[in-house]
Formats: structure tokens, C-alpha cells, sequence
């Protein structure tokens, strides 16, 4: 079988070296790539604002039998199916379709527990646009037959990106935000999600990916400083914190996400159930 990825980014670079073993033939692309290849994945070029379009990616979307999709969307749509749509219905090999979405669709559900069912209630442009997306590719899959999984990603950590080097380059903060919460997932747990999509028979549709506990950040930055063996940051009011704007719109949201769902229909059974874990694994 053949892995046609768009965007191969932090998770979906992942899931290429790690997890995609099922696949001979992995492509994917970047919006410029310096190389031919990186790891097992063969590169190509894709923009969505381009004049014109590979056609070398064509060829690779003729020959696949599913499709990763880690590309933002803008303003103006998902990238992929504004220049691509027509194209990936007509494909005949291509079966199955995992578009990676963000749990910040919810929006702020004042520290609740939500799942699949629960409202969407997106706060800015970004999450906007995913909801959109996320709307445009179910459509595909259901006038197409072709079975189309979202999954809503909470914050994503692993390797290299953590909050243990965020303690170690010194950037780490410990803000406090009476009763805020952060649901998380390790990129491997990523992985393997979207392996029972590309490999088990469970229907299409949206599924959160995220760990059985949410936590106050300021836990997780204490336990990785403890585990180190290092002071951990100073406390600091959140509301006096000097953030960036997209930073701060994070803590706007707060919500609690159950995960029952890729547990009882995917049969994912977590590697990294809570951030402790996780952090432990990510240890020299």
C-alpha cells in the first residue's frame, strides 16, 4: 500500500519514521523541500498558492491508498482540497483519508468534560478555519465513500518538544490561572491512533485524541523540574504574564475532553495515559 502525506509536519513527520510500516511507499510533502527524501519519505513540492502543481504528486495521489493531512487551513480553506478536491474524489485507489484537527474547536467549555457529541465553539480564526476544514473533508467522504477520520489533537508533545526543554533552555513558565486545565497527547499516542485508522475497520468520523488527564500547566512544568532534578520557574499570575497573543488566546479555552471514543472504536490503548508518563519517557 502507498501513504500520500500533505504537510509533514511535527506528528505526521512521526508517524512517517515511526509508525507507517504498513505502507511500501511513503510521499509527502513540504511547502519547499531542500531534499529529495527525508527519512523514508520521498518530498515534494506543494503549495497551496502556487501557479501550478507538481505533477509528479499527481502520480503519487493516482498510486495512493490513503491520505494523511496535516496542512493548516487559511482563510481562504484547506489548502489541499482548495487545489485538489476534484482530484481526490476521482481517485480510485484511495480508500481512506486522516485529516489532523485540533481539540481547540471546542473552544471554552469553562472547565466541563466534553466529547465528540459536545458543541463546537471555536474563539478565533484559526479554529474557525478548522471547523470548516474539518466540515469540507467529512463532505468528501460522504459524497464519495470514502472513509474520512478527523482527529481533534490536544497539545501535542514528544520528543524535542517539551516542557523538558523548555526547562532546560530556560523558557519554561509556571502561570497560574484559578481552575484552568490542559488535556495533552504524545506524538507516539498520535501515531498510533492514526495507524488504527489507516488499518482497522472502524467507521469515518471525528475522534479526540488526547490523554485521561487533564492537568493545571503549572503541574506539568513542576513534575519535568522535579523528575530533572532542578528548581522548578516561579509562580506568576497568568493575568499579569507578558504572552504573546496567540499564547494567551490558549488559556481563553478550558475544558476537560474525554478520549472513550478511539479506546472503544479504534481499540487505541494508550502508551502514555497522563503527561507523567510521558515526561518519564522523554528522559535521557
Amino acid at each position: 500500500m502507498n501513504l500520500l502525506i500533505f504537510g509533514l509536519g511535527y506528528s505526521a513527520g512521526f508517524y512517517a519514521a515511526e509508525a507507517a510500516q504498513v505502507f511500501q511507499q511513503v510521499t509527502a510533502t513540504k511547502r519547499a523541500p531542500k531534499a529529495t527524501a527525508e527519512g523514508r519519505c520521498r518530498l515534494l513540492p506543494f503549495d497551496g498558492d502556487a501557479d501550478a502543481i507538481d505533477p509528479r504528486l499527481i502520480e503519487a495521489l493516482d498510486a495512493a491508498d490513503a491520505l494523511l493531512v496535516s496542512a493548516a487551513p487559511t482563510a481562504e480553506g484547506d489548502p489541499v482540497l482548495r487545489r485538489l478536491a476534484e482530484k481526490i474524489a476521482a481517485t480510485r485507489r484511495l480508500r481512506k483519508i486522516v485529516y489532523l484537527s485540533t481539540i481547540g474547536v471546542y473552544g471554552d467549555h469553562q472547565g466541563a468534560w466534553i466529547d465528540e457529541t459536545s458543541e463546537l465553539r471555536p474563539s478565533n480564526d484559526r479554529t474557525r478555519w478548522r471547523v470548516t476544514a474539518e466540515n469540507d473533508w467529512l463532505a468528501l467522504g460522504a459524497r464519495t465513500g470514502k472513509q474520512v477520520y478527523v482527529l481533534r489533537l490536544s497539545g501535542i508533545y514528544g520528543p524535542d518538544r517539551s516542557v523538558i526543554e523548555k526547562l532546560r533552555d530556560g523558557t519554561a513558565k509556571r502561570l497560574i490561572k484559578p481552575g484552568q486545565v490542559f488535556n495533552r497527547i504524545h506524538v507516539a499516542d498520535i501515531a498510533q491512533t492514526i495507524n488504527a485508522c489507516f488499518t482497522g475497520s472502524a467507521p469515518g468520523g471525528v475522534y479526540n485524541v488526547t490523554d485521561d488527564e487533564p492537568a493545571p500547566p503549572q503541574d506539568v512544568v513542576t513534575y519535568a523540574a522535579e523528575l530533572l532534578g532542578i528548581e522548578p520557574p516561579p509562580e506568576q499570575e497568568f493575568v499579569a504574564a507578558q504572552l504573546s497573543p496567540m499564547a494567551r488566546s490558549f488559556y481563553g479555552d478550558n475544558k476537560r475532553v474525554r478520549n472513550a471514543k478511539i479506546v472503544a472504536d479504534l481499540g487505541v490503548k494508550l502508551r502514555f495515559p497522563t503527561y507523567r508518563q510521558g515526561i518519564e519517557a522523554l528522559l535521557p
